[in-house]
């Protein structure tokens, strides 16, 4: 009786053991900020996943908000590698633009400027932060965007939540529903380096700041097993701190490694990555500090294998990502244009709804409308309707900023030593207009004024004028012999050479791509010689040209490079035609003519550092054999192209004249560092008098040269030091250059 009494009482001792056995253990995952050192998240993802742990819930602040937030939408650790091993952090924190993606109005303004301030009541202002953080939304929306409609995160495939900051409170703001890409913008935008995010009339900022290891809000849902990644710097001794950052950054640990104490004591299974070595932005070592994520997981294999088997295992659904996916946009929906018009909007956007579009032609257009500078933040949403379209909604926060100061330096053996200072004024007479003034001094005076109202897809319209001086020693052969009564003796003279432009264009997108455009020009040219002659004045000094033109214009241009002076990827063609109709001055014995010009070239990466630009270009003129004064004229490298002067490689500027040219040029570019390129080199040309009339232009090359080349990317423009041989004049040149052309 007294067996039968004790098997009854233990049964269900035995029962509940095994159902306790049995229980499905809910284990969460809390990442901690910490930049760059955050990609030790990733390897360690990788360990808990070999030990087949499956996560269910995460927590992160910063870097952990983004890597958690990625793998909560879906991706496995191997495919968080390879997008954070593309990832060109560089271009990323800086909101670089890439260049492919902008206007052709804007890539000729970027190429122009090393520094932009503004200066709105003329007084300089120092930008708020280095990065908006544009181009962090864009790669999150792009990389979310499976999960688009998704606004409860804890209904992603992993339930999610990360925090961040009140700017204006400094209290902690849990982040659980919304939008994915901005709530983890929000909790990784720190001072200084990204902007605030506002997120219901919330300035947010950084949550690392009052928060960067989110544990609690796991044991709030109910989590039973807690495994942390700590990715967070140690307090530094004082002789380690010696910038401006560090001091920030260890004022920053006071707060969160006096709370870690407590915090470490409620995980279960505590990862720490020995990453002392690296700093918050040590992207550059990000193999490095991946691998250190994942031996330092590896250490707890015993603790996450036993974490593991207590869970019962789930069949969670896979998750497909289209390698490119296109929208059909029915309706586009734009907030927050007081400043700028709705057409300006699309324009820059290339939409035109409703139409279908890749997401690669839609972040470019995010990418274009964000170049303008004329933006705060670029929010925006994809909703899909019900058969199957897709609307567009835009939150735009403008810029007051109206007034911008833009410097420049720049070297070449044209110009010489120049200094460029701009003011730019935005929004000057209508919403959608610009005025720009470069001043130009150093060896050589010069100045561009211009004003262009931008229309987007429709006609913009745009007025300049141009100012361009230099002096030059030249060979005689500059001169065309019916120039001058009598050869001089010298083998080179001195050219004073001047030219005032001013012109009314008109332009347009044609196709999405090409730029389209005519107009009217009219250009006062000047250029003498104090060395040979005597004028009616008695002045020693012979005036080759002292005259205005009237002509009229038209252009084609498509421009696809990634990078004006290294490219690696992209197509450039350029057409031009200009009809000169009228003369008044100098040039008595004018007749009309026409200039045609045309331009083709192409690059393309080999492989990860080696890369191939091949270009061709071409002109002739037709009639006006009387007037020599816009002969093509070839030699030198590196300065800034006025009406036919052009750059080539082996020869001295302007050392070539003809009223035909062929010319083909290829660099091969090695990167043998981040930014650092060595160059092989070759161009040829023929250049004379009607070469397509006497078939002249295929008979042989007459010019060419070859060498070996180093440029170096900087933020104040390329360097570029390069050695060229020609084998017609049996004699080599150096060509240097330094900063953006202007």
């Amino acid at each position: 009786m007294k067996k039968i009494i004790f098997i009854l009482l233990l049964f269900p001792l035995c029962l509940f053991a095994q159902e306790e056995g049995t229980q499905d253990v809910k284990i969460g995952l809390v990442l901690s900020g910490g930049g760059a050192k955050g990609l030790a998240h990733i390897g360690a993802i990788k360990a808990i996943e070999e030990a087949r742990i499956q996560i269910d819930y995460i927590s992160g602040t910063s870097m952990g908000a983004i890597i958690g937030a990625l793998y909560a939408s879906g991706y496995n650790a191997r495919q968080l590698d390879s997008i954070f091993n593309a990832v060109d952090f560089e271009t990323l924190i800086r909101d670089e633009v890439p260049r492919s993606a902008k206007t052709h109005y804007e890539k000729k303004e970027a190429d122009r400027y090393a520094l932009t301030l503004p200066f709105d009541h003329f007084k300089i202002g120092i930008p708020s932060s280095l990065s908006k953080g544009q181009n962090v939304y864009n790669l999150l929306s792009k990389l979310t965007s499976h999960v688009r409609d998704i606004n409860d995160f804890s209904q992603l495939p992993i339930p999610f939540l990360c925090i961040a900051t009140d700017l204006e409170t400094g209290t902690p703001v849990l982040l659980e529903s919304g939008q994915l890409p901005k709530a983890v913008l929000a909790s990784g935008a720190l001072p200084s380096l990204f902007s605030p995010v506002t997120i219901d009339d919330r300035v947010l900022i950084d949550g690392g700041i009052v928060n960067n290891y989110p544990i609690e809000e796991l044991e709030g849902k109910g989590m039973d097993i807690i495994i942390g990644i700590d990715v967070q710097d140690d307090l530094k001794e004082g002789k380690d701190i010696n910038s401006a950052i560090q001091v920030m950054l260890q004022i920053n640990n006071f707060g969160t490694q006096r709370n870690m104490a407590n915090k470490r004591g409620k995980t279960d299974i505590y990862i720490q990555p020995d990453i002392k070595e690296y700093s918050v932005v040590s992207f550059a070592e990000g193999r490095k500090i991946v691998a250190a994520g994942y031996d330092a997981a590896k250490t707890h294999l015993d603790k996450l294998t036993e974490a593991a088997s207590k869970q019962q295992k789930k069949n969670r659904p896979e998750i497909i990502f289209e390698a490119e996916q296109t929208y059909h946009i029915k309706n586009v929906e734009i907030k927050g244009t007081a400043l700028y018009t709705r057409a300006y909007v699309l324009g820059k956007l290339k939409i035109k709804a409703p139409e279908k579009l890749t997401y690669t032609q839609f972040n470019h257009g995010i990418n274009n409308l964000a170049a303008t500078g004329n933006y705060k933040n670029i929010d925006y949403k994809l909703t899909e309707n019900k058969d199957g379209t897709h609307n567009l909604i835009f939150m735009l926060t403008e810029s007051e900023n109206r007034v911008q100061l833009r410097l420049s330096a720049h070297y070449d053996e044209l110009y010489n030593t120049s200094f460029l200072a701009n003011v730019t004024r935005k929004r000057l007479f209508t919403n959608n207009d610009i005025a720009s003034l470069d001043v130009v001094v150093g060896d050589n005076i010069r100045y561009k004024a211009n004003y262009y109202i931008d229309k987007g897809y429709y006609w913009s319209i745009g007025l300049s004028s141009e100012y361009n001086f230099f002096d030059q020693d030249v060979s005689v052969s500059f001169l065309a012999s019916e120039m001058i009564e009598e050869p001089p003796t010298l083998n080179e003279i001195e050219i004073e050479y001047s030219d005032f432009t001013n012109t009314i264009y008109f332009e347009t997108i044609f196709k999405r791509s090409f730029l389209v455009g005519l107009g009217a020009e009219h250009k006062y040219l000047k250029y003498l010689s104090k060395n040979i002659g005597i004028d009616e004045n008695l002045n020693l000094r012979t005036v080759f040209d002292n005259t205005s033109y009237y002509n009229a214009l038209g252009y084609i241009v498509f421009d696809s490079l990634d990078n004006t002076y290294f490219p690696k990827n992209g197509f450039i063609f350029q057409g031009e035609f200009k009809l000169y109709l009228l003369s008044e001055g100098g040039d008595e014995d004018f007749d009309s003519f026409s200039i045609a010009k045309g331009r083709f070239g192409y690059a393309h990466s080999i492989s990860d550092n080696i890369s191939f630009f091949v270009n061709s270009e071409g002109g002739f003129k037709i009639g006006g054999n009387d007037t020599a004064s816009f002969d093509f004229f070839l030699g030198g490298y590196g300065y800034k192209k006025v009406n036919n002067i052009l750059p080539f490689y082996g020869y001295e500027p302007l050392s070539l004249r003809g009223n035909t040219y062929l010319k083909t040029t290829l660099s091969i570019d090695w990167e043998c560092t981040k930014k650092n390129y060595i160059s092989l080199f070759g161009n040829i040309a023929n250049v004379g008098d009607d070469l397509f009339i006497d078939n002249r232009w295929a008979d042989s090359i007459d010019y060419s040269a070859f060498g070996l080349g180093y440029g170096l990317e900087t933020p104040l423009g390329p360097l570029e030091v390069k050695y060229a041989y020609s084998p017609e004049r049996d004699t080599t040149e150096w060509h240097i250059v330094a900063g953006f052309k202007f």
